[in-house]
């Protein structure tokens, strides 16, 4: 059994994030208590992406430079281009040399005190400077990390300057979209000698019983100062109400420039149990005490809860047996490309939790820290993974190269960033390794790299994502790993235990279906299965780029996401899996080749509109009442439309074209669906489920006119007035009399009043190629969006929508 720990509070948008973590204070930047402070280091960075040799030194001319707020990411900024080095598969994005500098100054409160900088994320081959000092380089771009500035900072006003230079431009380097730029959080840590370093606390839930758990704490401290000192280390354990539940304390000595580890018990009476349907969470305080003085504080949240993976029985969470029903994810956003947002974040999570979804495989590298965060605080279990690659490249410009020198520093990182989080599950310490084949080099390395995660971390099992499943698999005959992991091999799940007796399944990426959100080829039981690379001309490609949204287009390593289903719920050990992919992401265009730049494999389209499949699954993960009836009902006359009907809570569904019953279809056996063939003609189809004869739900259909008007809905009209808190506003083309216009392909223009603006633009449609940093976007089958932000001012914020030959919209939102 593996139990495991921590979480955090309810995140509600990204400027919670920034007041639980950064709290205001001096210079209207720092948290201030008597030991740490802590300066959200974001705002008024200078940025150029022209190449600069001496950009680094102090006295550069940055005036000239365009002034902004971090997290950036420079890529999402340029042309989608077949052209550009990243090629269609990694997003058809710019890359390049960027540089970033930021001038500051630091008063006399930071005096005896050391001064770090903390970056959540550079991609890629990052440098940095502090006022004309180097510190150092870090290739991937997707770790956490930190400096010292303390013996090279100016204090009581001095200016000081720190130069980023940012490297992506030798590609291709990613199998995705990678995006450019400092493009997580930076921070400004202050501590007194005597402190808690970065990810210094180690918690583990030791015990759960009916009446108390037990907590299991270890506390790194170190000692910088010039003597030695008697520590009181004061640990407490609150719970949401703000109640201390558990507290202890250790007193050691500890010499000068030394090191030492605290270890603690705690016992939490009656705990509220973390869980994915109610993610209870609490919080563990460490204050450090010298001479009766308070010298530092350190907040690690904790979520208390216990998990088993079992050979016959698969996945449970407190005793309870559950599926791990998860899906993969990449780290861009859409339209707002890989620089991180809270809000963004959550909105993703929120709609795949409206799905049923209870897991997140952060594919194929750590994510950023508030991914986990929110996957804390919603109820989600994670599988966090590692790298893409180990030592055989995928890509000439990837992850390879940097192997030798920074695998062990990168994981150390990940592991100890991540390992306090009770959403982490799973380590994933790979994905498609190329060493699975070969000589014995992936035996080597799978056993050194799960003895580097066992090290820091004894509590959850460790799998690779591995899509050669055979007896001659290298990573699973090292016999490192606690969880066999299977991409896509559906039809071989059954046999599991015949190939791997006495050992334990997780499916690590399913499905690689294929989906344009509103697209539909008929008949739908006539599948198509595309070449295995999107690089290759098609012969029988739509004209238009589109994959039909019926379960009747997928890759030939894959399947259709009923069928991979049907095996995973009729198997108790099937522990769960993780479908590839939750939303649509840039990059990786399969199955067509250019002008496509993103992907078609989402359950949610790239702009955050669900897919059809989204309703079936959401009728097989939750309770709550699914009707689900598609396609549009716009078709020529007489031909013959396949409808289909995702239903849950319900015998039967019945079938009414124009007022006429069609027939009623139940679910035989395994079916997930139920289908008719029916003759178009224009008007009103509707579906009714049905439960021992009484309504239960109702569908409807109705044949669109032309397009006449737009609608608009704001996800949220309150957001904060923080420049980061953002309101997704969805764009109907409807007809007059409300009916949503599925073939619309209108021209969409939006402009702003008030005290916001637009952070960008998307559609869902994998072959758009205008900027989506733009004030207009055309809709893709009656549907775009509009992302909005405030200005970092209180006030209203109006949208207007408008369209050539349309009755324009208008959304009020308040920015507070």
């Amino acid at each position: 059994m593996f139990n495991v720990l921590f979480g955090l509070f309810r995140i509600r948008h990204n400027a919670f994030l920034l007041v639980l973590f950064f709290s205001v204070g001096f210079s209207s930047a720092f948290s201030k208590t008597s030991d740490r402070l802590i300066q959200n280091f974001n705002k008024s960075w200078r940025f150029s992406s022209v190449e600069r040799g001496e950009a680094s030194k102090v006295g550069f001319d940055d005036a000239g430079w365009r002034l902004l707020n971090l997290p950036h990411d420079w890529s999402i900024e340029g042309k989608f281009s077949k052209d550009n080095p990243a090629t269609p598969g990694g997003g058809a994005l710019p890359g390049g040399i960027g540089w970033y500098r930021k001038t500051f100054k630091l008063d006399n409160s930071f005096v005896e005190k050391q001064i770090f900088v903390e970056f959540d994320g550079i991609y890629m081959n990052s440098e940095v400077w502090i006022n004309d000092h180097y510190l150092g380089r870090r290739p991937y771009g997707y770790i956490s990390f930190g400096y010292e500035l303390t013996p090279y900072i100016k204090l009581n006003g001095g200016e000081n300057v720190i130069a980023v230079k940012v490297d992506n431009s030798k590609q291709p380097n990613s199998r995705w979209y990678s995006g450019s730029g400092i493009y997580r959080n930076v921070r400004l840590v202050a501590v007194n000698p005597v402190h808690i370093p970065q990810w210094g606390t180690h918690i583990v839930v030791s015990e759960i019983a009916k009446s108390f758990a037990t907590v299991d704490v270890k506390t790194t401290l170190v000692n910088s100062s010039s003597k030695r000192s008697k520590i009181n280390l004061q640990t407490s354990i609150v719970d949401s109400k703000g109640k201390v539940v558990a507290k202890n304390g250790i007193v050691k000595n500890i010499s000068i420039d030394d090191t030492l580890e605290f270890p603690q018990r705690l016992k939490v009476a009656n705990p509220k149990l973390w869980a994915t349907d109610r993610p209870y969470m609490y919080k563990m305080l460490s204050e450090v005490w010298v001479d009766g003085v308070r010298v530092d504080s350190y907040t690690t949240p904790l979520g208390i809860r216990q998990f088993q993976f079992d050979p016959d029985k698969g996945f449970s969470l407190n005793g309870r047996s559950m599926k791990i029903n998860g899906v993969c994810l990449h780290h861009d956003l859409g339209c707002l490309g890989a620089a991180v947002n809270t809000r963004a974040l959550e909105r993703q999570l929120q709609i795949l939790k409206a799905m049923g979804c209870n897991g997140i495989r952060t594919s194929h590298n750590p994510p950023a820290p508030e991914l986990l965060l929110l996957c804390d605080s919603l109820g989600f279990i994670v599988m966090d993974e590692a790298f893409d690659m180990w030592k055989k490249q995928k890509n000439p410009h990837d992850y390879h190269l940097y192997w030798d020198e920074w695998h062990k520093k990168d994981l150390i990182a990940q592991i100890k960033r991540d390992r306090n989080h009770p959403s982490v599950m799973i380590w994933s310490i790979g994905n498609e390794i190329p060493e699975q084949w070969g000589d014995s080099t992936g035996k080597q390395i799978t056993r050194e790299l799960a003895a580097i995660v066992r090290d820091l971390d004894s509590t959850r099992p460790i799998t690779a994502a591995n899509n050669e499943v055979g007896q001659g698999n290298n990573l699973i005959q090292s016999g490192a790993l606690d969880l066999i992991g299977y991409n896509y091999n559906h039809s071989k799940f059954a046999d599991f235990h015949k190939d791997y007796p006495g050992k334990k399944f997780i499916a690590t990426e399913t499905v690689s279906a294929l989906q344009t959100r509103g697209s539909y080829d008929l008949p739908s039981d006539s599948v198509r299965i595309w070449p295995t690379r999107w690089d290759l001309p098609l012969e029988k490609g739509n004209a238009d780029l589109s994959c039909s949204a019926y379960e009747n287009c997928r890759t030939p390593w894959g399947s259709t996401h009923e069928e991979t289903w049907k095996v995973m719920k009729k198997n108790e050990f099937l522990s769960g899996q993780f479908i590839w992919t939750g939303f649509d992401y840039l990059g990786e265009p399969t199955p067509y080749p250019w002008p496509a730049r993103s992907s078609y494999f989402g359950v949610v389209d790239l702009a955050g509109f669900p897919k059809d499949v989204y309703y079936m699954y959401q009728s097989e993960w939750t309770n709550s009442t699914v009707l689900h009836l598609f396609p549009h009902w716009n078709w020529a006359p007489g031909q013959l439309v396949d409808v289909w009907a995702y239903y849950n809570n319900a015998d039967e569904v019945e079938l009414f074209l124009n007022g006429r019953s069609l027939g009623v279809k139940r679910k035989l056996n395994d079916d997930l669906h139920v289908m008719w063939r029916v003759p178009f003609e224009p008007g009103v189809l509707k579906a009714v489920s049905l439960k021992n004869g009484k309504v239960v739900k109702t569908d409807i259909r109705k044949t669109a006119g032309t397009p006449a008007k737009i609608v608009l809905q704001a996800d949220r009209k309150t957001i904060l007035a923080d420049g980061k808190d953002l309101s997704f506003v969805s764009v109907s083309v409807q007809d007059k009399d409300g009916n949503e216009c599925p073939n619309a392909n209108n021209l969409v223009s939006f402009s702003i009043r008030g005290e916001g603006g637009i952070a960008g633009v998307d559609n869902g449609s994998p072959t758009y190629l205008e900027s989506l940093k733009a004030s207009s976007i055309t809709a893709f089958h009656g549907k775009c969006l509009a992302v909005i932000h405030a200005n970092g001012v209180k006030g209203t914020i109006i949208l207007k929508a408008a369209s050539v030959g349309l009755m324009d919209a208008e959304v009020q939102i308040l920015a507070k």
